[in-house]
């Protein structure tokens, strides 16, 4: 995590689409409070910014109190997150002035990975296309904005069927709750992907989806259930996943019995729950060795006793290659 919080800037213009910003903001603001009930600091301070002060929202509620468009083309020091948003209708429009003056601010960013970045939500790529922000780079937007946004940066490769694409310091999303997925992803990679699946759980959602829409992260396998006890044992597993975990000790944070905490995963999570953490810990070893650690780093990192347990329990979950030569 950043020594300092990442100020995320929400830019709001009339008819901008509620829950593009709402969503993403409920997530950041659920991850500062799962850091605050580990004992951290917040990972993130929220701005709501736009080129006046109140703006009417998709829902015709308005919001007032908005700040106005910060000099970031001049910030030093830190990390900023810019958020663009989509607009109702067919075509995003901005012919008002403060549409126009939006533009200039957004074209005025020197956009640099980990100082100064672009999060676009929806349609919001449309606005960072005519800002010039796009070009040679990566994107994808909402389906119905996608002939928009090549319009709008003939130069922009955009991609479809993506619910999130990043390149550089340019993230964009496919739509309204993937602005949600995106967020997530974010998390993940500033707070770890332990404290993302807190906050994806605190939010009630089914699943979190990559850039890919790869298969389920480890953290929420076998957590799409609404039972407490049950996601309090799942949580306290991957946050320490090297603990000498047993049934007894899972039942101890559950408080309930062994016995009454196995027959609680079989039937709300599918699954026992050494064989839960077995599985667990096999993925944090994949995930270890595909960023470049060896067996005996990964094995330790997932909580595995030997290079040996890992080997085992890799031949016995079935996974491809080995852990020498993961995936082959």
């Amino acid at each position: 995590m950043t020594s300092a919080p990442i100020a995320v800037h929400f830019v709001l213009l009339d008819d901008g689409v509620l829950l593009d910003w709402a969503g993403p903001a409920e997530a950041l603001r659920a991850a500062n409070d799962a850091l605050a009930r580990q004992g951290r600091s917040p990972a993130f301070t929220l701005h709501v910014v736009g080129p006046q002060a109140r703006c009417r929202t998709s829902v015709g509620a308005y919001v007032s109190g908005i700040d106005a468009l910060p000099p970031l083309a001049d910030a030093t020091g830190g990390c900023h997150w810019v958020v663009l948003i989509g607009q109702t209708g067919a075509r995003v429009e901005l012919g008002s002035p403060q549409a126009r003056a939006t533009l200039a601010w957004l074209a005025s960013l020197p956009l640099m990975p980990g100082r100064l970045e672009l999060v676009c939500v929806c349609a919001g790529a449309v606005l960072a296309a005519r800002a010039g922000q796009l070009a040679h780079r990566q994107a994808t937007t909402h389906h119905r904005h996608l002939d928009e946004l090549r319009a709008a940066e003939p130069r922009c490769e955009v991609l479809v069927n993506r619910v999130f694409v990043a390149d550089g310091p340019v993230w964009t999303s496919a739509g309204v709750t993937t602005g949600i997925d995106l967020m997530l992803h974010r998390i993940a990679g500033v707070c770890g992907p332990a404290l993302a699946a807190d906050v994806a759980q605190n939010l009630v959602l089914a699943l979190r989806r990559g850039p890919n829409d790869p298969e389920l992260s480890p953290f929420l396998r076998h957590r799409q259930h609404l039972h407490a006890a049950l996601h309090r044992v799942q949580d306290a597993v991957s946050q320490q996943p090297q603990r000498d975990w047993s049934v007894a000790r899972m039942a101890e944070v559950a408080c309930t019995s062994p016995r009454h905490l196995t027959r609680l995963f079989v039937e709300h999570a599918g699954i026992a729950p050494l064989q839960y953490l077995r599985r667990l810990r096999l993925d944090l070893a994949d995930a270890a060795l595909q960023s470049g650690h060896n067996v005996t780093q990964a094995a330790a990192l997932a909580g595995f006793g030997s290079d040996t347990q890992l080997r085992r329990a890799w031949h016995l979950l079935g996974k491809a290659g080995s852990p020498s030569r993961p995936g082959r």
